[in-house]
């Protein structure tokens, strides 16, 4: 009869999940992660297997907590949609110029790493950017509805340019730019959205790095997590 586990997997994935954060797939060893564990690597074999399977299961597990923020965070009423996208794009902004956003995202992380010569990381990082980008157009689908986006642009095509923004401010914000340049950054995308020639912008309006801009909302929890 085999003997329970007398460990706590989840804080397990998360010590593993932060050591290959910090230093990367290639430079992150079975004996460091134990180490990091505080479990002895057959242990950690024998729960986890090796440690390209270990490496999956927390990159899956990062890559669904990313969906399911950005679903979170853009779910609502159409009359709400241009707010929630516009708190989204302001959110990842402010995440990127934090202290924790200098460490950059472990998807983007790995994909950078990975992606050129590991099909699972490819597979799994393109689909976690392709659900992204559909939620991304489902909002601007629900602005348009509701008058607040120009109805007669495609909602895939500005999705697509958002999130490379998204993405952009990510990798500058790793790479030490402040909060009021990556916020300038992040209203000039928004600014390009274009709005019916009927009807303007509904969102409050208020000053962001000397610039007038829309009120955001608190930042999003998936923040460089």
């Amino acid at each position: 009869m085999a003997r329970p586990r007398e460990f706590d997997e989840a804080e397990v994935l998360r010590a593993a999940r932060d050591q290959f954060w910090s230093t990367g797939y290639a430079g992150t060893s079975m004996d460091a992660i134990a180490a990091a564990t505080g479990l002895g690597k057959g242990s950690l074999y024998g729960a986890f297997g090796d440690k390209h399977r270990l490496f999956m299961r927390v990159f899956d597990a990062y890559c669904a907590d990313i969906a399911e923020g950005v679903a979170a965070e853009l779910h609502g009423p159409d009359e709400q949609a241009l707010e929630r996208l516009s708190a989204h794009v302001r959110a990842m902004a402010l995440g990127a110029a934090s202290e924790a956003g200098r460490r950059g995202c472990l998807l983007a992380k790995g994909t950078a790493e990975l992606a050129g010569r590991d099909p699972e990381v490819t597979a799994r990082s393109l689909r976690t950017l392709d659900a992204v980008e559909a939620m991304l157009a489902f909002d601007i689908q629900a602005a348009q509805r509701h008058g607040d986006i120009d109805p007669g642009a495609d909602p895939r095509q500005l999705a697509a340019l958002l999130l490379a923004v998204l993405r952009g401010l990510e990798a500058l914000g790793k790479a030490g730019k402040d909060e009021a340049s990556l916020a300038s950054i992040a209203e000039a995308a928004l600014a390009t959205l274009p709005r019916p020639a009927t009807s303007q912008a509904r969102a409050p309006r208020r000053k962001v790095s000397g610039r007038t801009a829309a009120k955001s909302t608190s930042p999003s929890r998936h923040r460089a997590l």
